[in-house]
Parts: structure tokens; sequence; C-alpha cells
């Protein structure tokens, strides 16, 4: 499922991918096109699903999530009731930013934000240890984040 994107199309995302709070006008002058003609494709992005949603960046540590946490964890067989359960745990679990559905050695990939090592140590209580689908589960606790974008290349 792919969008046909021209050049304008690329170029109004890219500068709305580094600032969504750009006005129409700026944005237009930016790009060489008309206001209106500007607005209509940012309305047409929108509602093609091309943009999915326009939010805010938090500043992880000045929220108090102070630690970066990957989960590797593997089922005990491939079968989708299991994945499909497993992701819905996932989904109702605050400290999950992200969770990928993988090939390999494992399973799937966690990305966690908690506060401190005694929330992790929860977390892991809560849905991972008492879970009889899942096999095993490996952490990987990052020391720092060397680097970060939501941005898409275009």
């Amino acid at each position: 499922m792919s969008f046909e994107l021209d050049r304008l199309d690329r170029s109004i995302l890219n500068i709305l991918q580094r600032d969504s709070r750009i006005s129409n006008l700026a944005l237009a002058e930016q790009v060489g096109l008309s206001p209106p003609a500007c607005l209509r494709r940012v309305r047409r992005l929108r509602e093609e699903g091309v943009i999915m949603a326009e939010v805010a960046l938090i500043n992880p540590r000045m929220v108090g999530r102070n630690i970066n946490i990957i989960v590797e964890v593997e089922m005990v067989r491939d079968q989708l009731d299991i994945y499909d359960a497993f992701k819905r745990k996932m989904d109702g679990a605050p400290e999950v930013t992200q969770c990928y559905q993988v090939t390999g050695e494992v399973d799937f990939l966690l990305m966690l934000m908690v506060e401190d090592m005694e929330s992790y140590e929860a977390f892991t209580r809560k849905y991972l240890s008492t879970d009889a689908n899942l096999s095993k589960f490996r952490t990987l606790i990052s020391l720092r984040r060397d680097k970060f974008s939501t941005a898409i290349p275009l």
C-alpha cells in the first residue's frame, strides 16, 4: 500500500517532519506554492493517511523516564493467536513505546521507557514473567541514546 508522492509532496513532508507547527503561509513560501494549493496538498496527505498524526515530542528525562530498555522476546511456538495476544498485551503496557514482531532468533523486539529499574521489574512481573506463552526474554539497557529521529527519509 504505497502512495505516489511528487517532489512538492516530499518537500512539504520533509518540512512538516521538522516542524509541524509551521504556518501554511510559511510552508507555502518554502515549497514554492500558493497558500491555497499548499493547504490542499497537506489536507490530501492527511486524508490519505500519509500524515498519520501530528504530535509533540517530549524529552523523556524531563518527565522522569530516565531509562531506555530494549527487550528481546521469544514465544514458546510460532502461532498467530499467541502473537496476537502478546501484541494486544503490549498495546496496553504504557512503558512500551514500540513493539516490533521480527524474524530471526526472537519473535518480538520491545522498546521501553521507564523511570527506574524498579519500574522495569514491575513491568516484567506484570507482562512478561506471568505469560505462559513466553519462552524467554533478554533485556538490553541503553547507556545513552546517540541518535533518535522520528523522520522518515524521503
